[in-house]
């Protein structure tokens, strides 16, 4: 058996793939498929977003080969929790990749997404991790070890289907994602912990709000990574997102083309977590749920 392992995470908005040897990092790629699209409404994977899903997997198959990583693990998150037909999907990566995917709970989500988050922070202190996600976020508490955790059903994707039709969106759609995501919070800290805690933010959303906080033209991981990104910028960076519409977020170019549409739902609900935690600044990881699948096969 060869050092070198696979990871693959497949989320409501991304499927990202690590490819790890003895913890040097080989390959790192990933693709907006919106595999979650429709889900929240419909309960179903569209057969369209399955094949997008499906077209990526095929080309990180490819890549799994050639890097000779023959200890592959694929997780599986929100979006295949929650759909009906969920069957159609399995039987794709099945005969894509040659091994099932898990699904995993959201409980296993936000300890997974801890552990990738937590790697290479100094030692010592609470820290709550959130992992914001096109169709869930995963608050979890800790130090060094998961102390608690819980996965709620606000994201990106599924706030930007259920409150923000329009675009830009209106005050009044604003206010009701807000809502919605403040009783989501308000669950969330009842269920891990009000107390104070450093405040680490993973994904797309975090890392994309702190690129645009840095001024970043493009994506650049190795600034954003470690960041940290007052609440005052946060605040800023959300009343703009919220007011431009698709045209003006695509001019702004920390913003992967595939995250222009539901930036402002992820936006705001990295403000409402900030507010409700009495965050006064956010530390951005770039290491989250896929490292912490590829930690857990090294």
């Amino acid at each position: 058996m060869g050092d070198a392992v696979a990871a693959i995470d497949c989320g409501t908005n991304s499927i990202r793939l690590l490819i790890t040897e003895n913890g040097r990092e080989l390959a790192r790629e990933m693709h907006i498929v919106r595999l979650g699209a429709g889900v929240d409404r419909t309960g179903r994977l569209d057969p369209a977003a399955i094949e997008r899903t499906r077209i990526a997997l095929a080309e990180y198959t490819g890549l799994i080969a050639r890097h000779g990583a023959d200890r592959v693990r694929m997780v599986a998150t929100s979006a295949t929790r929650d759909a009906a037909n969920a069957e159609d999907f399995h039987a794709m990566v099945l005969a894509t990749l040659g091994r099932p995917a898990e699904v995993i709970s959201g409980d296993e989500e936000a300890a997974l997404s801890f552990r990738g988050a937590v790697d290479g922070l100094p030692e010592g202190g609470e820290r709550l991790v959130i992992d914001i996600g096109g169709g869930s976020t995963e608050f979890v508490r800790g130090a060094r070890e998961v102390r608690a955790a819980i996965s709620m059903d606000i994201g990106s994707v599924r706030m930007t289907e259920r409150h923000l039709p329009s675009d830009p969106p209106t005050a009044a759609e604003a206010a009701a994602a807000v809502a919605d995501i403040d009783a989501a919070i308000d669950r969330a800290l009842a269920a891990v912990g009000a107390e104070p805690a450093t405040l680490v933010g993973v994904a797309g959303t975090v890392t994309t709000v702190a690129g645009i906080a840095l001024g970043l033209e493009s994506y650049r991981p190795e600034l954003t990574h470690h960041a940290v990104v007052p609440l005052a910028a946060v605040e800023e960076i959300t009343d703009r997102l919220t007011s431009l519409d698709h045209a003006g977020r695509a001019a702004i170019g920390a913003i992967h083309p595939g995250r222009v549409d539901v930036i402002p739902a992820g936006a705001l609900i990295l403000r409402q977590i900030m507010r409700r935690t009495g965050s006064t600044e956010l530390v951005v990881s770039e290491h989250d749920i896929l490292d912490g699948i590829a930690s857990s096969l090294a």
